[in-house]
């Protein structure tokens, strides 16, 4: 299906199955997908890679290598590897097990958005093996424009680029964030180290559970997730964000004790004059001490695995504020290849593979289940302006 022959009807989703082809908000329809194609961000697997690959991150927007090496270092501290790229392969794995448990004949094709293997590679590959019905699963669980629009805009200039548009289809799974097997590993990790603390004589109500998350701009937040529904001012993005801590933490307090919490936001990389959500994870942890915290937890909730923004920004960063604030910190861990998260991600597979209703599919706060379609407008950059995006409804 090329984008010519779509543009005259506003009601197509570009390259998508025909279940998906008219833009329902959830596919009750059985899809025979034939592969799934696991999509992630890409990392520098070596210092000469740091610097070209973070030109491929900010590609268009005329940053200077001066100014990319200020980020450099961060992957410069960590021998220039990012740990993205292999947990990627853990995943790709552990799904491909999961997948043979259940005897699903589904093969696996891993690309990446800003480093190889590319995206093109995998569809390529896939094409050519004949796999040409796909389903994507984007390593990233919530809705804004670089967590789910750009991973649609990658699908669409991919099949484009590639000239397979006409042959492949690409649909993608719904944003994952209130689904058991990815809010299980959150639950487990604050319970336990709430409980930890409990058990060292720290009360309750001296422990602090941050919820952390990648900052975006507040443009791009209120944008996000669909535009006839009203999130508020952070959009479906920080709706969503709240929502699963929410529950998370009605789970503690039925299991250890209330404590309280709040969401922060880390990783800001904006100019200054660009308001980005706040407030930053260090700055909070800085006042805790004031506001009579003696423990913080530190909780990666934005985060599927254990990468760079984990290990420079809460693992080094704020782990040093903590220490500088003179309190007890330990942070959670991310799902990673955790079982009930991989389980998770091929349930939402099957879902589509078997058409299952809305009303049967399994999710932890009122904003779920989410569209598998996105809808018009969803998640827009207002700096770059809409693209052919596959999986949702233009613009």
């Amino acid at each position: 299906m090329s984008t010519t022959d779509t543009d005259t009807s506003p009601e197509t989703v570009l390259y998508a199955s025909p279940a998906a082809a008219s833009g329902p908000k959830w596919v009750e329809t059985p899809v025979a997908y034939d592969g799934i194609l696991l999509a992630g961000f890409g990392g520098p697997e070596g210092q000469d890679d740091v610097i070209p690959f973070l030109r491929n991150v900010t590609r268009g927007r005329g940053i200077p290598d001066e100014r990319l090496e200020e980020v450099a270092h961060h992957y410069r501290h960590f021998g220039g590897v990012s740990p993205i790229n292999q947990h990627n392969r853990e995943l790709k794995a552990a799904l491909e097990a999961e997948i043979a448990k259940r005897g699903l004949n589904l093969p696996v094709y891993w690309g990446n958005r800003n480093w190889e293997p590319y995206l093109e590679e995998a569809v390529t590959e896939a094409a050519q093996a004949g796999d040409t019905t796909l389903i994507a699963i984007a390593t990233s669980a919530y809705s804004s424009f670089s967590s789910c629009r750009q991973y649609r805009e990658d699908y669409a200039r991919v099949l484009e680029a590639t000239g397979l548009g006409e042959t492949v289809t690409i649909d993608k799974v719904r944003q994952f964030f209130d689904h058991p097997g990815f809010v299980t590993t959150f639950v487990r990790g604050v319970t336990d180290a709430v409980s930890a603390y409990v058990a060292e004589g720290i009360a309750p109500e001296k422990i602090r559970v941050l919820f952390s998350t990648h900052s975006i701009p507040t443009a791009d937040a209120e944008r996000s997730g669909p535009r006839d529904v009203d999130f508020g001012e952070g959009g479906a993005y920080e709706a969503q964000h709240k929502a699963v801590a929410a529950f998370v933490m009605a789970e503690v307090a039925a299991a250890v004790a209330d404590v309280e919490w709040e969401l922060v936001y880390q990783s800001r990389s904006g100019p200054p004059t660009q308001p980005w959500l706040e407030p930053d994870v260090n700055d909070v942890i800085a006042e805790l001490p004031g506001r009579g915290a003696e423990a913080v937890v530190i909780v990666p909730l934005g985060f599927v695995s254990d990468h760079m923004e984990v290990l420079w920004d809460l693992d080094t960063e704020a782990m040093e504020a903590a220490e500088e604030a003179g309190i007890k910190a330990v942070r959670t861990p991310t799902p990673g290849i955790d079982p009930a998260y991989v389980s998770g991600l091929i349930d939402l597979v099957e879902e589509r593979l078997n058409g299952t209703p809305k009303a049967e599919r399994p999710h932890l706060t009122d904003l779920g289940p989410w569209y598998d379609v996105c809808r018009p407008g969803c998640c827009e950059n207002i700096r770059a302006g809409f693209k052919p995006v596959a999986a949702g409804l233009r613009p």
